[in-house]
């Protein structure tokens, strides 16, 4: 059975860091793109990053760059997402995704797979 486990999320200050996991198991790891998405409260769930398999190439939505950093450790088919410099308006649920054929797009439609979701808040 496919499986995506997010973990990490919690509360933080505005300004500080949060790094969230996302385990993957019951599939071929290393031959999906691994996204991240959002949603806060009221509102559409979005794209935020990705990382390509194989080269793992990443992309970011501009909202997130230079804050966000995302990476993947093969070896315990577990992607990473650090978050820094978190802003109010980084607070929600964060959702890792696994997409098949998907290379450096964070269209929601495009991905197979999906976590539960972690949620992340950021107080002001």
């Amino acid at each position: 059975e496919m499986q995506l486990v997010e973990s990490g999320g919690g509360l933080v200050q505005a300004g500080g860091s949060l790094r969230l996991s996302c385990a993957a198991s019951g599939f071929t790891f290393e031959d999906y793109a691994i996204g991240w998405f959002r949603q806060a409260p009221g509102k559409e769930r979005e794209g935020v990053v990705c990382i390509n398999s194989g080269d793992s190439t990443t992309y970011y939505v501009d909202s997130v760059k230079g804050r966000f950093t995302i990476s993947r450790d093969s070896a315990k088919n577990t992607v990473y997402l650090q978050m820094n410099s978190l802003k109010s308006s980084d607070t929600a649920v964060y959702y890792c995704a696994a997409g098949f054929g998907v290379r450096s797009t964070v269209i929601l439609a495009q991905y197979d797979y999906w976590g539960q979701g972690t949620q992340v808040t950021v107080s002001s």
